[in-house]
């Protein structure tokens, strides 16, 4: 995705801590915080390369505006650092973006222990371990959260049961979160629909036939994901503990 045309400073002064936000959804919601004057630390497991060209794209519209952090979000003990270093790098953590997601298929039959750990962990482990270790920092700022599902945290993907259990946990972890870190701290969840197809591909006629379930009869696209951060980011300060679904009417026509 191209840098955002968006241009303003609604967002200027805070910090946002972006995970998964190397490549694809997440690069595209980094860009449109960084677009409204925010700072952005850019987290990554292997992508390396890609979080250093975006930091250095990002910097190079805002001096002194971007950094990056590796780290293995299954490494529940390492999460504290994560945070720590994104809050110190800028002198504060306002936002805090739970992207980061593991996504393939586990029919029932196959599943092994490994996997399980591996679909709970980035989906559901790593965002409660990431929000309590962001918690006193938010709390200072009357900051936010937002996590990232799916409509599968409702409605089950045949042959997926590991990863939708993982994404209803964090509708459930989004409540929670927000009933416990009330009043100082907002958490909610955005639950895009097809605007980005699986990296591994999906065969034509399955796009057509996912495309066809939105009442919109269209793809979105990450920018309609950018606008929903935004609006929680910028416009949204009575709103906690709901999920906004982004899905073109999916979640209705099913």
């Amino acid at each position: 995705m191209a840098t955002s045309s968006r241009s303003g400073n609604a967002l200027a002064g805070r910090v946002a801590l972006v995970t998964g936000a190397a490549k694809r959804l997440g690069a595209a919601i980094a860009r449109g915080l960084h677009a409204e004057g925010a700072s952005v630390v850019i987290h990554f497991h292997r992508s390396g390369q890609d979080a250093a060209q975006i930091c250095a794209e990002l910097n190079s519209l805002r001096s002194d505006s971007c950094s990056t952090v590796q780290a293995d979000l299954l490494h529940a003990a390492g999460l504290g650092a994560v945070v720590a270093g994104a809050a110190e790098r800028f002198g504060r953590l306002d936002i805090l973006i739970n992207n980061a997601s593991s996504f393939y298929p586990t029919p029932l039959g196959t599943i092994t222990e490994s996997q399980w750990d591996d679909l709970i962990g980035t989906n559901l482990k790593a965002p409660l371990f990431l929000a309590q270790a962001a918690a006193p920092y938010l709390q200072r700022q009357a900051g936010l959260i937002i996590n990232m599902l799916d409509i599968h945290a409702h409605r089950p993907l045949p042959q997926h049961p590991a990863y939708c259990v993982a994404k209803a946990g964090l509708a459930m972890l989004t409540r929670s979160l927000a009933r416990e870190l009330g009043p100082q701290v907002r958490v909610n969840g955005i639950a895009p629909g097809p605007v980005l197809w699986p990296e591994a591909g999906v065969a034509t006629a399955l796009k057509d036939e996912i495309v066809a379930k939105t009442l919109l009869k269209r793809s979105g696209s990450p920018e309609d994901i950018v606008r929903a951060v935004l609006f929680f980011a910028k416009d949204a300060p009575y709103v906690t503990g709901q999920i906004l679904a982004v899905d073109g009417g999916r979640s209705v026509g099913w």
